[in-house]
Protein backbone atom coordinates (compact mmCIF):
# COMPACT_ATOMS: atom_id res chain seq x y z
CA UNK A 1 0.00 0.00 0.00
CA UNK A 2 1.30 3.51 -0.85
CA UNK A 3 1.49 6.56 1.54
CA UNK A 4 -1.42 8.52 -0.12
CA UNK A 5 0.51 11.86 1.04
CA UNK A 6 2.28 13.77 -1.72
CA UNK A 7 6.27 13.27 -1.70
CA UNK A 8 7.68 16.38 0.29
CA UNK A 9 10.76 16.56 -1.81
CA UNK A 10 8.92 17.12 -5.20
CA UNK A 11 6.30 19.37 -3.97
CA UNK A 12 7.02 22.82 -5.23
CA UNK A 13 6.48 25.40 -2.66
CA UNK A 14 7.19 23.85 0.76
CA UNK A 15 9.72 25.62 2.84
CA UNK A 16 12.47 23.15 4.77
CA UNK A 17 10.41 21.19 7.12
CA UNK A 18 7.55 21.04 5.35
CA UNK A 19 5.90 24.59 5.89
CA UNK A 20 3.93 26.54 3.21
CA UNK A 21 4.58 30.57 1.97
CA UNK A 22 2.65 33.05 4.07
CA UNK A 23 -0.72 33.06 1.90
CA UNK A 24 0.13 30.03 -0.18
CA UNK A 25 -1.95 26.33 -0.23
CA UNK A 26 -0.18 23.41 1.50
CA UNK A 27 -0.63 20.20 -0.75
CA UNK A 28 -3.75 18.12 -0.58
CA UNK A 29 -3.66 14.65 0.77
CA UNK A 30 -4.51 11.91 -1.65
CA UNK A 31 -7.70 10.37 -1.21
CA UNK A 32 -7.38 6.58 0.01
CA UNK A 33 -11.03 5.36 -1.23
CA UNK A 34 -10.68 7.17 -4.52
CA UNK A 35 -12.18 4.16 -6.64
CA UNK A 36 -13.02 1.73 -4.06
CA UNK A 37 -17.03 3.45 -4.06
CA UNK A 38 -19.65 1.98 -5.43
CA UNK A 39 -22.76 4.32 -6.77
CA UNK A 40 -25.36 4.71 -3.86
CA UNK A 41 -28.93 3.90 -4.99
CA UNK A 42 -30.89 6.93 -5.49
CA UNK A 43 -33.99 7.09 -3.05
CA UNK A 44 -37.18 7.06 -3.75
CA UNK A 45 -38.99 10.00 -3.82
CA UNK A 46 -42.18 8.04 -2.54
CA UNK A 47 -41.29 7.55 0.96
CA UNK A 48 -40.95 11.08 2.25
CA UNK A 49 -44.34 12.08 0.14
CA UNK A 50 -46.41 9.27 1.80
CA UNK A 51 -44.97 10.00 5.39
CA UNK A 52 -45.53 13.40 5.01
CA UNK A 53 -49.29 13.03 4.11
CA UNK A 54 -49.55 10.44 7.13
CA UNK A 55 -48.20 13.24 9.00
CA UNK A 56 -50.96 15.38 7.84
CA UNK A 57 -53.45 12.81 8.04
CA UNK A 58 -53.04 12.14 11.35
CA UNK A 59 -52.60 15.83 12.63
CA UNK A 60 -56.76 17.13 11.10
CA UNK A 61 -57.77 13.51 12.70
CA UNK A 62 -55.98 14.55 15.80
CA UNK A 63 -57.22 18.16 15.18
CA UNK A 64 -61.33 16.90 14.31
CA UNK A 65 -61.18 15.04 17.57
CA UNK A 66 -60.16 17.76 19.81
CA UNK A 67 -62.64 20.22 18.37
CA UNK A 68 -65.41 17.88 18.67
CA UNK A 69 -64.66 17.03 22.27
CA UNK A 70 -64.44 21.45 22.45
CA UNK A 71 -67.74 21.47 21.18
CA UNK A 72 -69.56 18.48 22.58
CA UNK A 73 -70.03 16.58 19.82
CA UNK A 74 -68.30 13.43 21.66
CA UNK A 75 -68.30 12.72 25.57
CA UNK A 76 -65.61 10.41 27.16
Amino acid sequence: MSNPDPEPDRTPGLEPGGGVQPGDTPPDSGSTTLGLSHHEPDQHRSVPVIAIVLSVVLAVLVAALLVSLAVGWLRF
